[in-house]
């Protein structure tokens, strides 16, 4: 048993599996494997031809979105929560020191109006202070009054779909006029891919190509988040050309919106619930998978 096991051992890897891969008769039925360097060679060949005889074009696009400023509405079940709550924290609170400061002058004004109050009697020098918490509490509330909040609804700024500040309680995603064959379109940026280039590569030259934005954005990863893809009419059709576009999507988040657009600018910004308005059936299902309502 031993004598057979080491004629194994001693062939070579090529031998066996070729030994391994003939039937009885004789007849191979694996592929024959080969490490030359001229089988290397054509096998990178027909990868590569493989590659550029691609039938798909292939284009990234970047779907950039404005993170909301300020907080949301608060819904009535959260308003109703919300006030439970302080109730909840009224009720098991404890005396903070301005309220034991409050008592304090309460109760040292009731002893000034009795008629044996004598004043050296007082042995902290701040019971002997004129400023009472009373009067700071008034302080407080006029400046109170006198505050101004900004406010969360600007019916003007609101309504200019060329601002990124607008609805600052919303997230925004980015839109772009671009042109696609003989029609001008509402799309997010995208642009072709160049050989040599990753598809984030693409995304990002697609965003930085757009006219007077200046948009500096953060990418979330290196991998897409989705694809949309449309073949071309049968009219339209070369032998030798794409069939058809694949666009793959990147998602990322708007860290300085840089200077401010123009009045003729050719991007918008968006709602979610206001996408459908511009974009195709087809495309908005695709798009509205990974675009969030935060």
């Amino acid at each position: 048993m031993a004598a057979p096991c080491r004629r194994m051992a001693s062939r070579s890897l090529l031998q066996f599996v070729t030994c391994f891969g003939r039937t009885a008769a004789g007849k191979p039925i694996f592929r024959q494997f080969s490490g030359s360097p001229v089988c290397r060679a054509t096998l990178q060949t027909n990868v590569l031809t493989e590659r550029a005889a691609s039938p798909w074009k292939l284009t990234a696009a970047v779907c950039l979105m404005r993170l909301p400023v300020i907080s949301a509405d608060c819904s009535p079940i959260e308003q109703q929560f919300t006030a439970m709550l302080r109730e909840i924290e009224l009720e098991k609170s404890l005396v903070g020191d301005h309220e034991v400061r409050l008592l304090e002058d309460a109760e040292r004004m009731s002893r000034r109006k009795t008629a044996n109050y004598d004043s050296d009697e007082e042995d902290d020098p701040r019971h002997q202070e004129t400023l009472l918490a009373q009067d700071l509490e008034d302080s407080w509330e006029q400046k109170l009054k006198n505050f101004e909040p900004a406010p969360r609804v600007r019916g003007d700024v609101d309504k200019d779909l060329t601002s990124v500040e607008r609805c600052l309680a919303d997230s925004l995603v980015l839109l772009a006029e671009q042109q696609v064959g003989n029609a001008k379109m509402w799309l997010l940026p995208q642009t072709q891919w160049q050989e040599g280039e990753t598809l984030r590569q693409t995304a990002e030259r697609a965003l930085a190509s757009l006219p007077a934005a200046g948009f500096k954005a953060t990418f979330l990863g290196n991998a897409p988040c989705g694809v949309y893809k449309y073949k071309l009419p049968k009219a339209l059709r070369t032998e030798e050309g794409p069939i058809g576009t694949k666009i793959f999507f990147f998602k990322a988040f708007l860290s300085d919106s840089g200077r401010s657009a123009a009045p003729n600018a050719s991007f918008l910004w968006l709602k979610k619930s206001e996408l459908q308005r511009y974009l195709k059936p087809s495309y908005m299902m695709k798009v509205e998978r990974f675009v969030l309502d935060l």
